[in-house]
C-alpha cells in the first residue's frame, strides 16, 4: 500500500528531471541498461547528461546510489558532478578520479593483497629518477629528469615494461631525450628504488588496484557487489592502464556509460587511446549510441569555424563524426590578424584586452591560449605594460600557494575564537590585511601582483558566499575552503587568463584570443613527420576554438623578433579558414580615443560627478579608472539614479565585489 502510494512522486520525479533536457540529452538519460556510448560535441551538455542520467536512474529505482560508480578525470569535475546530483536530490554517488577510487579501494585491501597497510606513496617522480638517471651516468639536470619521469609515466600507462619499452617507443614515435635503451635503464632503476624504498607511484595505484581484482576472487566478489554500473567521463583520454583497471572493475559485465567526444583527443602523447572510445561499438555490438551536437556555449559563427576547422580532417574509422548545432543567438565573426613579429602581436592582444574590459567585460571572462607555455613570457609583459591583470594557468595550485596557504591557516584559527553571523567579509578582511593585504592597493605587477590577487580572490569568494547565505560565519567559511581545496575548485582570479591550449581543456570564456599560429608551433615541429600526430595538432585547435561563448580572435606573426626576417608561415590549419576579406595585417597598436559620452540635463551632470568620484577612488586604490567602473556603467548609473544597493546592482558591470567596494560611495554620490 505504501509502496503504491510513492509511486506517483517517483514517476514526477523522474520526468521533472528528464524535463530540463533536450531530444537527444532526454535519449541518453533514459538509456540506463546495457552498454551506452554518449558522444557529446564541444559545449553540448555532456556533465548535465551524464549528471541527470545517473539521477533519472536512481528515480526510477534502475541504479542505487551507492553502486554508481563516475569516474572523471579530474578532482574538480567529480566535485561538480556531485554538486549538481545533490541539485537533483540524489546523494550517495561515487564519483572520483580513477585515481582516487583506486586508492580508496587499495587501501581497504592491501593487508589481503599486499599483507600489509597501504604503502606510501611517490608524490614526485624526480628525486628517484634522478637516483637512478645519476647510477646510469645521464644527465640530471632538471629537464632531463622531467622527461625521463615522463616516458616512465608514458610507459607505465601504457602497460609497457622496462624491457619492451625501446620497441614500444619505437613504434609509437616517441621521442624520448636519450637512447631508448638508455631511458629503459633509468626506468629498470626506478622501479628497483621504489621497491626498496616500499612505496608506489600513482600509475601503480591503479597496475595494483586491478591486478587484486584480477588475481583474488574475494577482492573481485566485493568490489563487483558493491560497484554494479560505471560512468567514464572524457573516455577519449582513458589509457591502457586505465582501460584495465575499469575492465578489472566491470568483470565482464556491460553497465557502462561512457562520454567522450572524438575531436577533442589531444592527449595522445601521454598514453590516451581514443580507439577505446571509437571501438566501443565493436567491443560492444548491442551498445545504445547517442550523439550530443547541440552546442549551447558558442555563438554560431564560431560553432561554423570548428565545424569548418575539423572537417578538414581527414575521416577516422570507428563511431560516426559530430557537426556541432549552434544554439545561441548571432554573434560577431570570428577575427583574424596577421602581424610583424611576436611582441607587436603580444601588444595588440594586451590593447584588445584592455579595450574590452573598458567596455564592461571581466577580465576573468578573456583568455589568450598558446600552443607551448614558453609562448607566455611576451604576453605577461605586454599584458603588464598594458595595466592589464592576468592570470597564469598551469601554474601552482591555488590553494598550494605560499601565501593561500598561510591565509587559510589564519582563517582557521581566527575561527577557532568563533565568530558571528553576518560578519564574515569584514573579518576576512581583517584576517588578510594582518598579513600585510591592503584591499585597494594592488601592486604594479610581478608576484607581488600575483599574490595580491590571491588574496583578493579569497575575500571575492567571501562576498558571494554571504549573497547566497547571509547567516555564514568565518568556520562555515574556512570549511567551504576547505572543500573546494579537496576537489581543486580555486575561486575565479579576476585577472585575464594565460594558458596552453592543452591546459584550456574544459573551461570557457566570452573571449578568447589564440595565438602565434604558425606552422612549427601549431602543428609543433615534432608532430611533423607522423600524419597522425598532425591531426591531434588541428584537433588542439579545436579545443582552442570551442572555448569562446562570444568573441574569438585568432593572430600569427611573420617573424619571432623585431626586425627579423619576415618568413613564417601561418599555421596550415588555417587555409581555408581565414576570410579573403578579413584583414592580415593588424594597425600598429595605438592608444584608442574613447568614445565621448553625451548626456544632457541632470544625468550629465550627475555623469560629470561620478567621473570625479572615480577619479579619486582610482587614486586612492593606485588603479586605471576604469577598474573602478566604466564609463558605460557610469552612464548607466547617471540615467536609472539607482536609490538602493539591489537596484545599483542590477546595473550592467557593478558585479557583488564592486557592490561590496563603492555601493555606498555611488548610492551617495548619486543622492547628492
Amino acid at each position: 500500500m505504501s509502496q503504491l502510494a510513492g509511486a506517483p512522486d517517483v514517476v514526477q520525479g523522474a520526468e521533472a528531471v528528464l524535463a530540463q533536457l533536450d531530444d537527444e540529452q532526454r535519449a541518453a538519460a533514459q538509456a540506463v541498461t546495457g552498454p551506452v556510448c554518449i558522444l557529446a560535441g564541444a559545449g553540448t551538455g555532456k556533465t548535465r547528461t551524464i549528471t541527470h542520467r545517473i539521477a533519472y536512474g536512481v528515480h526510477t529505482g534502475v541504479f542505487v546510489p551507492e553502486q554508481v560508480l563516475a569516474v572523471t578525470f579530474t578532482a574538480r569535475a567529480a566535485g561538480e558532478l556531485r554538486a549538481r546530483l545533490a541539485g537533483l536530490g540524489v546523494g550517495g554517488v561515487q564519483a572520483r578520479t580513477f585515481h582516487a577510487a583506486a586508492m580508496r579501494q587499495l587501501r581497504y585491501f592491501a593487508p589481503r593483497v599486499l599483507g600489509g597497510p597501504m604503502p606510501g606513496l611517490v608524490e614526485n617522480k624526480l628525486r628517484l629518477v634522478a637516483s637512478a638517471a645519476s647510477r646510469s651516468r645521464l644527465s640530471t639536470d632538471r629537464t632531463s629528469l622531467r622527461d625521463l619521469a615522463s616516458e616512465i609515466e608514458w610507459a607505465k600507462t601504457t602497460l609497457a615494461t622496462p624491457d619492451d619499452y625501446p620497441v614500444r617507443a619505437q613504434a609509437a614515435g616517441r621521442e624520448p631525450p636519450f637512447e631508448p635503451a638508455a631511458v629503459a635503464q633509468v626506468y629498470a632503476g626506478y622501479e628497483s628504488a621504489k621497491q626498496r624504498d616500499g612505496v608506489l607511484d600513482f600509475e601503480d595505484l591503479l597496475l595494483v588496484t586491478a591486478y587484486a581484482l584480477e588475481e583474488h576472487r574475494e577482492v573481485a566478489r566485493e568490489v563487483r557487489a558493491q560497484y554494479r554500473h560505471f560512468v567514464v567521463d572524457e573516455y577519449q583520454d582513458v589509457n591502457p592502464l586505465q582501460q584495465r583497471l575499469l575492465d578489472a572493475w566491470l568483470g565482464g559485465r556491460a553497465s557502462v556509460c561512457v562520454v567522450g567526444d572524438p575531436n577533442q583527443t589531444i592527449y595522445s602523447f601521454t598514453g590516451a587511446d581514443p580507439d577505446y572510445l571509437l571501438g566501443f561499438a565493436d567491443r560492444y555490438p548491442d551498445a545504445e549510441v547517442v550523439k550530443l551536437e547541440r552546442d549551447y556555449r558558442s555563438t554560431p559563427q564560431v560553432v561554423a569555424l570548428a565545424n569548418k576547422l575539423i572537417g578538414q580532417a581527414p575521416r577516422r574509422k570507428g563511431l560516426p563524426g559530430l557537426r556541432l548545432l549552434g544554439q545561441r543567438a548571432e554573434g560577431p565573426a570570428p577575427r583574424f590578424f596577421e602581424h610583424a613579429d611576436e611582441p607587436t602581436e603580444a601588444a595588440a592582444v594586451a590593447q584588445a584586452c584592455r579595450a574590452f574590459i573598458e567596455a564592461g567585460t571581466p577580465a576573468a571572462e578573456i583568455a589568450v591560449l598558446f600552443r607551448i607555455n614558453a609562448q607566455s613570457e611576451v604576453y605577461e609583459n605586454a599584458l603588464t605594460d598594458a595595466g592589464v591583470p592576468y592570470v597564469l594557468k598551469g601554474g601552482e595550485r591555488f590553494f598550494e600557494r605560499p601565501e593561500v596557504r598561510e591565509a587559510v591557516l589564519l582563517l582557521r584559527g581566527a575561527a577557532a575564537g568563533g565568530s558571528e553571523p553576518g560578519a564574515l567579509v569584514p573579518t576576512v578582511r581583517d584576517v588578510l590585511a594582518s598579513t600585510g593585504w591592503v584591499e585597494h592597493r594592488p601592486p604594479p605587477g610581478g608576484a607581488a601582483r600575483d599574490r595580491w590577487q590571491s588574496l583578493a580572490a579569497l575575500v571575492d569568494l567571501a562576498v558571494d558566499l554571504v549573497a547566497e547565505t547571509p547567516t555564514l560565519d568565518l568556520a562555515g567559511f574556512v570549511a567551504h575552503l576547505a572543500a573546494r581545496a579537496d576537489a581543486q575548485h580555486a575561486p575565479t582570479v579576476q585577472g585575464v587568463t594565460l594558458a596552453s591550449m592543452h591546459a584550456a581543456k574544459g573551461l570557457e570564456w566570452d573571449v578568447v584570443f589564440v595565438v602565434g599560429l604558425v606552422d612549427g608551433v601549431l602543428p609543433i615541429a615534432q608532430s611533423l613527420s607522423r600524419p597522425e600526430a598532425v591531426e591531434e595538432e588541428r584537433r588542439l585547435l579545436y579545443v582552442a576554438v570551442t572555448r569562446a561563448r562570444e568573441q574569438l580572435t585568432l593572430s600569427w606573426s611573420l617573424t619571432r623578433n623585431p626586425g627579423g626576417r619576415r618568413s613564417r608561415p601561418r599555421s596550415r590549419f588555417l587555409t581555408g579558414l581565414v576570410p579573403e576579406s578579413a584583414p592580415t595585417a593588424a594597425p600598429a597598436p595605438r592608444k584608442q580615443k574613447r568614445a565621448k559620452v553625451v548626456l544632457e540635463g541632470a544625468a550629465g551632470e550627475l555623469f560629470e560627478r561620478l567621473r570625479t568620484w572615480r577619479s579619486e577612488a582610482a587614486a586612492s586604490a593606485s588603479v586605471p579608472a576604469y577598474v573602478v567602473f566604466t564609463d558605460a556603467t557610469l552612464q548607466a548609473i547617471a540615467e536609472s539614479r539607482p536609490t538602493t544597493l539591489r537596484e545599483l546592482a542590477a546595473l550592467p558591470g557593478v558585479g557583488a565585489r564592486k557592490l561590496e567596494l563603492y555601493g555606498e560611495d555611488v548610492l551617495a554620490t548619486v543622492s547628492a
